[in-house]
């Protein structure tokens, strides 16, 4: 992609990077309420059966993803158009969602200004090691990777440890506003769930939520992961690291029917939103489809997608994800070749 590709790719996404204060405060009513309603509908659920309250659970969960892009939009500032506005309900949808505004705003603008970057990776991301690193690493490095990659692991216990336990603490040279506003987020998450629980009792409460949480909270990892997990991705060493590259070859359009895209509030053009973060979520999908350079970009479906769990290192030799199984396979014929005797 050459300089002057580049920049008319810039100017082509410009005209979207301006939020709309109707649409921001339609989508928060069109979130909000119908994710309290049906939260309040699964609980009222739960006197017959929590089979029947598990169909508003699991809807009510999608919700929750929404509500997540909202809170995600304002930590880019890309929600409203007053920073102050942004802050504010940023912070609100973070304590619904369980992430402390700053502290995850500071992480994924890290992310954004590295993804795909072999030599900054660390921040914010998921971590991924290159075959080279995994045959190098020592034993318990491995076990660790391995135990990480798991699907299991990464999609159940996952949002257990990062969303429930790690975002409840300040990394050790935050400054105080992000500090401050860690400590808002979890007295604000206390006070709320003390009361739901003394008014619906604890076990509803952990019922309901619970489910939603987790449901919730592994479909937000699997869209993370599979938005720059898939086989032809953007990996590059710094020097060789494109900013534009890495957001249009990098990261995914992620192909996804009308019901699960409003729920996903459009994160599937991530290859949008990770050119232009100031695109607000509403205007992702107009962008897409009025600048045709985007549209030839790497494209997955809910079908396709799933092999992605199987992708586990990166080959930087052949810029692609490999799994486990493909670096056993290298390593044999290696060593076949090695131990081959000349004739």
């Amino acid at each position: 992609m050459t300089l002057q590709n580049k920049n008319t790719l810039k100017k082509q996404i410009a005209p979207y990077e301006k939020s709309t204060t109707k649409e921001s405060v339609w989508q928060l009513m069109n979130t909000i309420v119908p994710f309290i309603a049906l939260w309040y509908l699964a609980y009222i659920s739960l006197s017959v059966s929590y089979w029947l309250a598990l169909i508003p659970i699991v809807i009510a969960a999608g919700f929750l993803v929404r509500i997540f892009i909202i809170f995600h939009d304002c930590t880019h500032y890309s929600f409203f158009k007053s920073r102050r506005l942004n802050r504010i309900v940023g912070t609100a949808m973070g304590v619904i969602t369980l992430f402390p505004f700053e502290k995850w705003g500071r992480e994924h603008s890290i992310h954004h200004a590295t993804s795909g970057n072999l030599d900054k990776r660390g921040v914010g991301d998921i971590w991924t090691l290159t075959i080279d690193e995994y045959m190098k690493a020592p034993l318990r490095t491995k076990i660790g990777y391995r135990f990480y990659r798991n699907p299991i692991v990464m999609l159940g216990l996952g949002p257990i440890f990062q969303f429930l336990l790690k975002n409840r603490f300040n990394r050790k040279d935050a400054k105080m506003k992000e500090r401050l506003n860690t400590y808002l987020t979890n007295i604000l998450l206390v006070v709320i769930v003390g009361l739901l629980v003394w008014a619906l009792g604890w076990q509803s409460f952990l019922l309901v939520q619970g489910s939603v949480f987790l449901l919730a909270g592994s479909a937000g990892i699997w869209l993370f992961y599979i938005q720059h997990t898939f086989e032809d991705s953007y990996f590059e060493v710094d020097k060789e690291w494109e900013y534009v590259k890495a957001a249009v070859e990098g990261s995914s359009y992620y192909k996804l029917p009308k019901v699960i895209q409003f729920l996903t509030g459009n994160i599937g053009f991530h290859h949008v939103h990770h050119l232009s973060p100031r695109v607000p979520n509403y205007k992702l999908e107009k962008a897409h489809e009025h600048t045709p350079p985007l549209q030839n970009v790497p494209t997955i479906t809910l079908a396709t997608s799933l092999k992605s769990l199987r992708f586990r290192l990166w080959d930087e030799k052949n810029k692609t994800f490999v799994s486990f199984r493909d670096v056993k396979r290298l390593a044999k014929k290696r060593v076949s070749v090695q131990v081959k005797p000349e004739v």
